[in-house]
This record gives structure tokens, sequence and C-alpha cells, in this order.
């Protein structure tokens, strides 16, 4: 990695910030019920489950020191991270919920709103060495190994992550709707959790190498595949979707994509990694486009002469 260590400003900054963007989602679940605190709080602790099966088990990547660190070194994962996946996962949904999708639909674009995201961060945080994905001791090059340094595997992670967490949580609460009591509502997201986590722990564990080596199929191949199928089911779901009365878009609902993107934006030009390599500016800019193109029509017919709360 040519690139020195971040300003030491930088890690804590990181930290602060996703700890207020989740002190904006906790308070706004809080005032919508146990359902939606359920689903933050167990996208949290699903998000720090998935980093650790990856760090400790399969041992995908290890992280940066942060302020809050979980674990024994080198092992530990920081602890805003499963925050930031909590606040990525929630915000998400209370995005696509205005848009009338059904169950699977709506899942598929949690999935793709994150990955918009994670495209925006991923490259720019480990270049802040936030985390190191072992280029070295395979013997690759760190900047230019799959998608600037970054392996289409995490790509792909992000997508089964997001799309099995928000369908199984969606799921259940359909079937469980009539239930009132505290003990069944907190049951969804633990529900939600078990499953995500056997989905994504065989995936990794045994599938991936099944594939490679069975049928050649790379994690290139994939994520590609998986991709190009949440769009489908995304466009199948619009053709479908109920046409729902307009409703005010909570704050959380955009300022969580919102900051993700213009911090790791800010942070691509401010320590030179746009120099780098102009196809990867081109796509970090690009990228950010289509955040912005994803958002902004809901938040204009939403928001339009509303306050957001």
């Amino acid at each position: 990695m040519p690139y020195g260590p971040a300003p030491a400003y930088c890690f804590p900054l990181s930290e602060i910030c996703v700890y207020l963007l989740f002190i904006i989602c906790l308070t706004h679940s809080f005032r919508k019920g146990i359902k939606d605190a359920g689903y933050l709080i167990g996208a949290l602790i699903f998000g720090l489950l998935l980093e650790f099966i990856d760090v400790y088990f399969l041992k995908g990547y290890t992280y940066g020191r942060f302020a809050v660190m979980l674990g024994s070194p080198p092992l530990d994962i920081p602890f805003w991270i499963g925050v930031g996946w909590g606040v990525i996962i929630y915000s998400a949904r209370l995005f696509t919920d205005r848009l009338g999708l059904g169950i699977l639909a709506a899942a598929a674009l949690d999935a793709i709103i994150a990955i918009n995201i994670d495209f925006t961060m991923d490259v720019v945080a480990y270049r802040l060495h936030m985390w190191d994905w072992g280029w070295s001791v395979k013997q690759m090059d760190p900047l230019t190994s799959d998608w600037f340094g970054i392996p289409y595997n995490n790509y792909f992670g992000w997508l089964i992550v997001v799309s099995t967490y928000s369908y199984f949580s969606r799921l259940f609460e359909k079937h469980l709707q009539k239930g009132k009591q505290f003990i069944v509502k907190t049951m969804i997201p633990i529900g939600a959790i078990a499953v995500s986590e056997i989905i994504l722990f065989s995936f990794f564990k045994f599938i991936n190498n099944i594939l490679l080596e069975k049928f050649g199929i790379t994690s290139l191949h994939r994520f590609l595949v998986y991709l190009i199928l949440l769009i489908i089911i995304i466009i199948v779901g619009w053709t479908k979707r109920k046409q729902n009365s307009p409703a005010r878009l909570p704050f959380a609902a955009w300022i969580v994509p919102a900051w993700f993107h213009l911090y790791f934006f800010l942070w691509f030009f401010l320590a030179g990694f746009n120099q780098e390599n102009k196809w990867m500016t081109i796509f970090a800019i690009t990228n950010l486009f289509l955040g912005v193109l994803i958002h902004m029509p809901v938040i204009s017919k939403f928001s339009d002469k509303r306050v957001l709360n």
C-alpha cells in the first residue's frame, strides 16, 4: 500500500459521526415502536456477528485501530462497523417502505442502496488503512486486484447480507403481525439474524469453494449474477407496486446515505486518491451521481412542503 496512515483525526471523526447517525436512527425507531427499534438493533447485532465470523473464522481481512474495539488483536472488530451496518440497513428500509413494493422487491432495493454506499466507502476506507484485505500475503497488487483493491467477494457479501436480513425480517413480520406481545416482536430480528447468518456462513465457507472448484464460477461471476437478479426483481416488483399516499420521508432515511457518500467522496479527493487511477475517479463520481439519482425523486415526492422528522 503506497499510502501512509490517515490523518490522526480521521478515525475518531469517522467513529463519532457514525455514532451520531445511530442516535438519529435510534431516536426515530423508538418513536415508531418496538418493531422498528428491534430492526435497527438487530441489524447492528447482525453486523457485528458477520464481521466476527468473517474476521475470526473466514480470515477475510483485519481492521485498523479504532477507539472502541471488540475482541483480541489482531482479530478484533471496531464497534462502529457494526453500528454502520445497522444504520445503513435501517435507513435503506425507511426509504423503501414508502415505495409500495412487495417484500422481495423491497429487500432487493435495500441491497442495491447498500451496495451503492459501499462502492463509495470501501475503496476510500481501504486506502485510509481502516481495514486490510491481505493482498500482500497473497502477493497481489493491493491497488489493482479485483475492484481497485476491493475483493469482489466483499461486494457479493454486501448484497447477501442486506437482502437476506431485510427479506426475512419483513417475511417474519408479515406472518407474526397479529402478535402484540413484546416477546413476539423481539423474536423477529433474532430469527432474521439466525437465518441470514446461516446462509452467509454456508455460502462463504462451503458453497463458494464448490462453485469455484466444480464449475469455475468466480466471486466476480457470483456478484454480477446476484446483482442482475436483484435488479430484475426490483423491476418486476416496481410494475406490481401499490400506489401509497405520500408520507413524510424521515430525516434518518436520507441523512445516513448522504453522510456516507459525501464523507468518503470528500476523502477520496482530500487524500489524493483521485490521482491514482482515472477510471477509479470516473466511477467514484458516477457512483455518487447514482446515489443522488436513486434518492432524489423520492425525497422530492415525499418531503415537498413537509417537515422531515
